[in-house]
């Protein structure tokens, strides 16, 4: 019986310069120019540090499903903090609809959606926000971070303070993001 491995677990991550990289107890720490970022392994990999030629391979001791799903998912969390603290992430949100404006002070978010009052999200130390609005066009939201997960998770809880609607395409979107819009009721 053949065993599929995880294509992306199997392939060796490669350290870029500038990067420094500790490993304790099953964790992992990089410090990088943006920032530093840490993860705990699970204890069922087993990390082989190559220090010559400057890369790092997991590897599984059993080939059970739990196993193998956790080599690739592992190993891309550890290239994501490699890109994080060297490249950092962009995630741009779109605000969509007559009147939906929104400001920035400090690490404080005010978003005017048309409803009843504003609503105000305090974001995390390192998360860097900006803002574009131009006459005629919608405002946009830009988040930058050296974190992926912190990242999604902020961009994710803006998003849903006003989905999109499928009737009239107004509310909060991704940059790129199609909404599919349906037929309303046709008397």
């Amino acid at each position: 019986m053949y065993i599929k491995m995880s294509r992306i677990g199997k392939k060796p991550i490669s350290i870029p310069l500038g990067i420094t990289l500790e490993i304790k107890n099953h964790t992992i720490i990089v410090h990088g120019p943006l920032g530093v970022l840490s993860q705990r392994i699970s204890s069922r990999l087993q990390l082989e540090f190559k220090k010559n030629n400057q890369e790092i391979k997991l590897k599984i001791f059993t080939f059970s499903k739990e196993d193998r799903s956790l080599h690739g998912l592992y190993r891309s969390l550890i290239q994501n903090m490699f890109v994080g603290v060297t490249q950092g992430f962009t995630k741009e949100l779109e605000l969509v609809g007559v009147g939906y404006r929104v400001s920035i002070q400090g690490q404080r978010l005010e978003i005017t959606l048309g409803l009843s009052h504003n609503i105000i999200m305090e974001t995390p130390t390192e998360i860097k926000m900006e803002t574009k609005s131009e006459k005629g066009k919608n405002s946009i939201i830009i988040l930058k971070s050296h974190n992926k997960q912190l990242l999604g998770s902020v961009a994710a809880k803006i998003r849903s303070f006003k989905k999109p609607d499928p009737y009239q395409g107004k509310g909060i979107r991704y940059i790129g993001e199609e909404v599919r819009k349906k037929v309303g009721k046709s008397a």
